[in-house]
């Protein structure tokens, strides 16, 4: 069986060249004897493996001294708590809803205080960005929340909100590492590895040190303390070692590409060859304002939901794979994050061309 080309938003594909590396390693190491997901954390090969990730991500994303990076486990989701349980202070918050994840993390948050949502754009089914120039932001809101590219949805933040000086927190899952990123502008920028980086199980905080501190909500547990993490360099517990070290080797390979400037261009040029086709074919249609288009994921229908199903199906036989649309969106989506070679979204479009010709 060849490899086929993976659409799916996550897990989703990784680099060839680092599941090949992870392949070679998987029995020996490094002349260990063992692989690393018999390895225990606290062994030196390891402490090498995850301080190398962390510089290699500082490298990559220009990080400053006064952030700290952090790998932990229970996904995005566990950040929807543990966001407000370490920062809300006044307990009040302001979010800005743009698709499911950030709608989530705004009812996650409503356990711990007051939650504004001072901007949003469900009344079109999250097709667009809404205007974030002058939002109303709460005097008393300890952080400004984003989604920043919604995976279900297909649309990105291309500025980021004015928030009028209170400190940003964002959620990068599905647009982490595909473009050069100005750290100083966030808090707190966070995002589940899964879709863009490496296997599930890992999600890095990137959070500013003076948002780190012993004074969170009563009733915080230890493990749920950005603190805890930070003082033990993310090894309080057993971290998810195997996870961490394929991101390590994506960040590497993400260097030797050239870094984030030169996967922005290519990513900008993937989604150009799908965002073209899409613009002019009679079958096909894409479902988000032109302006606020992701680069990562690309939602689109044909408006008849049988022809989606055939599509989605005649697609995987032809080796296209996970292109079916997330169930609040339905259609399709072809999710080409960084991973995802330029072939790949050619083979897509050549694809649907024959498919549109065939179904008039």
């Amino acid at each position: 069986m060849s490899r086929v080309y993976n659409f799916s938003a996550g897990p989703a594909v990784l680099p060839e060249e680092v599941l090949r590396e992870a392949a070679d390693e998987m029995m020996d190491y490094r002349g260990t004897g063992m692989s690393v997901m018999e390895m225990s954390h606290r062994s030196k090969p390891f402490e090498q493996i995850i301080t190398e990730a962390e510089q290699d991500l500082r490298d990559l994303m220009g990080i400053p001294d006064n952030y700290k990076v952090l790998f932990l486990q229970g996904g995005a989701s566990q950040q929807f708590a543990m966001i407000p349980m370490n920062l809300m202070k006044n307990r009040v918050a302001d979010y800005i809803v743009t698709g499911q994840w950030a709608k989530k993390a705004a009812k996650e948050a409503e356990k711990y205080g007051k939650v504004n949502r001072i901007a949003s754009s469900e009344d079109k089914t999250f097709s667009y960005i809404p205007d974030c120039s002058d939002l109303p932001v709460s005097e008393d809101a300890d952080y400004v929340y984003i989604c920043e590219n919604n995976t279900i949805y297909g649309t990105k933040f291309k500025k980021l909100p004015d928030t009028k000086g209170k400190t940003l927190v964002a959620d990068v899952s599905s647009c982490f590492l595909s473009e050069p990123v100005d750290v100083e502008k966030y808090g707190v920028i966070y995002g589940g590895v899964q879709k863009n980086i490496g296997p599930a199980g890992v999600v890095i905080v990137i959070i500013r040190e003076d948002l780190i501190t012993e004074d969170v909500l009563p009733g915080t547990p230890t493990m749920l303390t950005y603190k805890t993490h930070a003082d033990a360099k993310s090894l309080y517990n057993t971290p998810p070692a195997y996870g961490i070290y394929i991101c390590g080797k994506v960040f590497k390979w993400l260097k030797a590409q050239g870094g984030l400037a030169v996967m922005k261009e290519r990513n900008e040029k993937k989604a150009k060859l799908l965002y073209d086709f899409l613009d002019q074919s009679s079958l096909f249609k894409g479902t988000v304002v032109p302006e606020d288009r992701s680069l990562m994921n690309v939602p689109f229908v044909t408006g008849d939901a049988d022809l989606d199903a055939k599509f989605v199906k005649e697609a995987a036989e032809a080796g296209l794979v996970n292109l079916k649309g997330h169930r609040s969106v339905g259609g399709m989506r072809a999710s080409i994050y960084n991973a995802m070679p330029y072939e790949g979204v050619e083979a897509l479009v050549a694809f649907m061309k024959k498919f549109e010709e065939e179904n008039r």
